[in-house]
């Protein structure tokens, strides 16, 4: 093969193009079953420093690619932005440089890349936990559009995923080195994807309606550097007093507006708050809103909310606080070393966001549903828990207008479809730009809206018995490999 003979440093950058292309927008995710290929030959034919600085190499270029839209933010001056995607970039590519000088050190004998596929589920587990966890770039991201492969999500979650993708680069590793290759191993080389298809099939076609509802979402499509704008207040109120009055029209069972949807703090704004929910009592249908929201305690300390407000018809408000906040966007994580957020409220009026304790579940009629509030959505541990507590369906209300028609927005919806499958449950996306949808507890997506357009959509929502095995137990599959590669490298050590 062409690449057998190049530097490290080569086939790093080979396998770092070709798993970032795997990522949307680009709708190759097929490339992920090959694109490891060169990195995983390069870790298994040299030593630990080396793979220190390919792996390394390997984390740079495939981050830069696919997430390049970190450097899109327009909610912040081009400096900041840029060092925020430098900061994420290395970040994340130290992962990969310690996966490769790891595993050089456990690489002891001929069939030390067995493990390969349970270090990178260890490494996708690990870099998800605590403030800086990251799951944008877990590699089911990838194939978001082969729905049939996904399906597994249900049992094993995202990583059951990244654990098929190593093993089949693994194989064609094996393909291409081992010259004597039984027609066995290529019988099962072929089998395997085909037993994947006819099990994702067999899923699809047995999860089964019990009942639905209807669903409007308004998309106004506010550039949100102006939405807080003081002189545009007025016509940002109207423009969306006017969306509101079409969705009423529709007459739905509920109307989801997105993200922030008012350049209002609703809860302490009596006049706009009131004015909402005498519509909510004349129509008779609930609504649910993006807001910001504000506390202050005793000693005269304000504090932040990034909320959601449940308004039901003759009912009090009902808030959620959303409780996994983007670092350094929305909350400064070392506030006493660097706080460049620290200003921020001279400028949209609002300060540092504090993040929520409370799951919360809203109740419709006879269905109880919770709300993630943009980034948490790319977390499975929240839809898990909310799912868990009882919710019939979830929302998703988003506000991807900073990064403009970047691969963001196309990356972010797609994590809507991980979440619909791994917990079985139908998934109500609105947006504030886009983009907005519904989607099926099979990853099916029934209705979806253009980025970057002002549109109302109705659409009926089917209801399901949600709950799964991976609702209830999580990311045992993600512990499990962790365990075992950390009983396979010790083994490896020994073993010659």
């Amino acid at each position: 093969m062409f690449f057998l003979n190049r530097p490290p440093w080569q086939l790093a950058i080979i396998s770092g193009v070709l798993v970032g292309i795997s990522y949307l927008p680009f709708n190759l995710g097929f490339f992920v079953y090959f694109g490891f290929v060169p990195i995983l030959y390069s870790w298994i034919t040299n030593g630990s420093k080396i793979n220190l600085y390919s792996g390394f190499i390997f984390g740079i270029t495939y981050n830069l690619i696919s997430n390049y839209w970190i450097g899109t933010n327009s909610g912040a001056e081009f400096y900041v932005v840029f060092l925020s995607l430098i900061f994420a970039v290395f970040y994340l590519s130290i992962f990969w440089g310690v996966a490769g000088a790891v595993f050089g050190k456990f690489n002891r004998n001929n069939n030390s890349y067995l493990s390969l596929p349970f270090l990178i589920v260890s490494l996708e587990w690990i870099r998800s936990i605590g403030p800086l966890g990251f799951t944008w770039g877990n590699l089911a991201l990838t194939q978001s559009n082969y729905l049939l492969i996904l399906q597994l999500l249900d049992i094993a979650g995202t990583y059951s995923i990244s654990f098929i993708i190593i093993v089949f680069n693994l194989i064609i590793y094996r393909l291409i080195i081992d010259k004597n290759i039984s027609k066995n191993h290529i019988k099962l080389f072929i089998l395997f994807p085909i037993i994947l298809l006819i099990f994702g099939h067999f899923r699809m076609s047995n999860i089964l309606p019990t009942n639905s509802i209807n669903v409007v979402i308004i998309q106004p499509n506010i550039d949100p550097n102006k939405k807080w704008d003081y002189s545009l207040r007025n016509q940002t109120i109207t423009l969306m007093d006017s969306l509101y009055g079409d969705a009423i029209a529709l007459k739905p069972d509920l109307i989801v507006f997105p993200e922030t949807a008012l350049p209002a703090y609703l809860r302490i704004e009596n006049n706009i708050r009131q004015r909402l929910q005498q519509k909510v009592n004349q129509s008779n249908i609930p609504i649910i809103i993006g807001t910001v929201d504000r506390d202050i305690d005793l000693n005269g300390n304000k504090s932040y909310f990034n909320s959601a407000m449940y308004l039901n018809p003759h009912e009090n408000y009902l808030m959620y606080n959303k409780i996994h906040l983007v670092p350094f966007a929305e909350y400064d994580l070392i506030p006493t070393f660097l706080s460049p957020l620290k200003n921020l409220n001279l400028n949209i009026n609002r300060g540092v966001f504090k993040k929520g304790e409370k799951y919360v579940n809203f109740k419709l009629k006879n269905l109880y549903f919770s709300d993630l509030i943009c980034y948490e959505s790319s977390f499975p541990r929240y839809a898990r828990k909310f799912v868990k507590n009882g919710a019939d369906f979830l929302l998703i209300q988003a506000n991807d207008g900073w990064l403009g028609k970047s691969a963001g927005p196309y990356q972010h919806f797609a994590q809507a479809k991980l979440r619909a499958i791994e917990n079985r449950v139908p998934i109500v996306r609105g947006g504030n730009t886009g983009i907005s949808g519904v989607i099926l507890p099979t990853g099916e997506v029934t209705k979806k809206t253009r980025l970057g357009e002002e549109i109302i959509i109705k659409e009926k929502l089917p209801l399901y018995n949600p709950g799964t095995f991976y609702t209830f137990y999580g990311d045992v599959f993600a512990v499990i490999s962790f365990i075992i590669f950390l009983f396979l490298g010790p083994v490896n050590c020994l073993r010659k």
